[in-house]
């Protein structure tokens, strides 16, 4: 779980909750501006789609920085030093290229609602409804994440009891979401985009002042703990042992690869942000643009990270001590003057917010639509079923509040998550990878690729792993293996299976595989869409370059 050190308090004052407050009333204030675009089913789960790209687009990054990305990956910074750079620049950006230039004009192009409404018109009801029910699940559990984390960073540092921090972060997400819908949680997502900078930046710049700056920090680390910590790539040899766990081979296929590509092109709290786009060659450059702040938040994530291990060389020493956990907290008790201080509690909340608003509106959807319209009540108005988000809504909010203290069993939340994707994202995209490049490939091949890859994670993870059968280094070694083995595990039974079952016909599939198309896949760009600097392959390839190019400096 999250632990901070126990005593760790920040010297907040009036002027800090003022701003505190003000954010709040901001908050639902959008959430009540959002009520009055929303008349639909179609406004409420995918605010009609009409949002530009660039909105979609900072959303959909956004959407991303919850918990893990703040806490935990400063926490892994001050662990594992620059190795933690792979989950930004080879474990994200070339997935979200691959999304946006490959399975977005898919995704929009046929139209689906949700994920899951993808398999079902690929693969049919039993893959469509095992899918759905795992996204249910999968979104729950990541959504009390955010909130459990939320609750622990208010206990330890202004004094607010846990249930009292987890009851209120709640509702509040409730509120506008219920309110305002998917506009509400995508508006609010960019205002917490811009928050959360507000927040890390004056850290990471007073934070490198401190320490001597780049060279300072650099110099002391070196020394504390060897050249190898600032770089990416050193000791990861087959054989070789480093902080991470984890080699070169497990790096680039079981984070690079299988963890990465079925977290970005199958995460519907990620992929609902791009379906609610204004039009395809928006959808499309969603996750493009997504790619470039996300290029440089290590910068003002994993560099903080590194600062604190400077200012506290104790941190991760002892079990009474400060903890890694503890890294931003830390600097934001040490480096930030009051004002500013209110500022960084605030982004601390803006992101927990943004990632729990993430999957509770991809948790309403795919509920809604893929299981209730689909299964449960077919054929109702669509009155009915916008009634019934709002209600699965506050249901999906309860639930997170309860599942916000089974992240209490993980002694990280990287690691916990990082789970949670090997065994629900991986058996998913092995199916969509499989589903969109072979015709062939079966409607009974999808049902038991999905559940055998599934099973075979957890088997991996909690017989082999946890029962001490195979011998891995760390947590996130074990998860990078899980992810291959549900890759590997899924992809074989999908092969089997299909040479014993018929496909599909050729007609049903055309716009669902790569090489086929439908009305909705030929759309023209819109007027102005046709810039050069807006081009998908430009935005796409150049993002790819450039996160190549940031893994210069940590590489000598």
């Amino acid at each position: 779980m999250i632990t901070l050190a126990e005593g760790l308090r920040l010297p907040t004052n009036g002027l800090d909750y003022t701003i505190l407050a003000l954010y709040f009333v901001v908050v639902l204030g959008i959430g009540f501006a959002a009520k009055r675009s929303v008349k639909t089913s179609l406004d409420f789960f995918l605010s009609g789609r009409s949002l530009p790209a660039w909105v979609t687009g900072l959303a959909f990054v956004a959407a991303n920085l919850g918990a893990t990305e703040i806490l935990g990956m400063a926490a892994n910074g001050a662990q594992y030093g620059a190795y933690t750079v792979h989950w930004y620049w080879i474990g994200a950006i070339p997935a979200m290229v691959f999304l946006g230039l490959v399975m977005m004009p898919f995704y929009y192009g046929s139209k689906v609602r949700s994920v899951p409404e993808f398999l079902l018109h690929r693969f049919g009801p039993s893959s469509h409804l095992l899918s759905s029910v795992i996204f249910a699940v999968s979104s729950v559990l990541i959504a009390g994440v955010n909130l459990y984390a939320m609750a622990i960073v208010l206990q330890a540092l202004l004094g607010w009891p846990q249930w009292v921090a987890i009851v209120v972060a709640g509702f509040f997400v409730l509120a506008y979401i219920t309110i305002g819908g998917l506009s509400s949680a995508i508006y609010n997502e960019v205002l917490q985009f811009f928050v959360i900078l507000a927040a890390l930046i004056p850290l990471t710049i007073v934070g490198l002042k401190r320490v001597g700056g780049w060279d300072g920090l650099t110099d002391s680390l070196s020394s504390s703990h060897g050249d190898a910590f600032l770089t990416a790539w050193k000791g990861t040899g087959i054989g070789e042992a480093n902080p991470l766990g984890a080699n070169w081979l497990t790096i680039v296929l079981g984070l690079g690869f299988v963890m990465s590509f079925g977290y970005w092109t199958t995460n519907f709290a990620e992929v609902q942000r791009a379906l609610s786009a204004k039009n395809l060659s928006a959808a499309k450059r969603t996750p493009l643009i997504a790619a470039f702040p996300k290029i440089f938040i290590p910068l003002v994530v994993v560099i903080p990270g590194l600062i604190a291990l400077v200012m506290e060389p104790t941190l991760g020493k002892s079990k009474d001590g400060l903890q890694y956990n503890d890294a931003i907290p830390v600097l934001m008790r040490d480096l930030l003057p009051n004002g500013v201080l209110g500022i960084a509690v605030t982004g601390l909340l803006a992101a927990f917010m943004a990632g729990m608003a993430a999957n509770v509106s991809s948790f309403n959807t795919v509920f809604t639509n893929d299981i209730w319209a689909a299964y449960l009540k077919k054929g109702r108005d669509d009155a009915h079923y916008l009634k019934t988000g709002r209600v699965v809504t506050a249901v999906g909010v309860l639930i997170g509040m309860g599942t916000a203290f089974i992240a209490s069993s993980f002694s990280n939340i990287m690691n916990y998550l990082q789970t949670l994707f090997s065994f629900f994202n991986v058996p998913l995209f092995v199916v969509f990878i499989i589903g969109m490049f072979w015709k062939r490939t079966s409607a009974a091949a999808g049902f038991w690729g999905l559940l055998s890859g599934t099973a075979a994670a957890m088997v991996n993870y909690f017989w082999l792993y946890k029962q001490g059968i195979i011998a891995l280094p760390s947590d996130q070694g074990a998860n990078f293996v899980s992810s291959i083995v549900a890759f590997v595990v899924g992809a074989l039974v999908m092969f089997v299976v299909t040479l014993f079952t018929e496909p599909k016909s050729a007609e049903s599939l055309a716009g669902l595989v790569y090489g086929t198309r439908s009305p909705g896949m030929a759309e023209l760009p819109a007027e102005g869409d046709d810039a050069w600097y807006r081009r998908p392959a430009l935005l796409g390839w150049g993002a790819v370059v450039l996160a190549a190019l940031c893994y210069l400096p940590f590489s000598l």
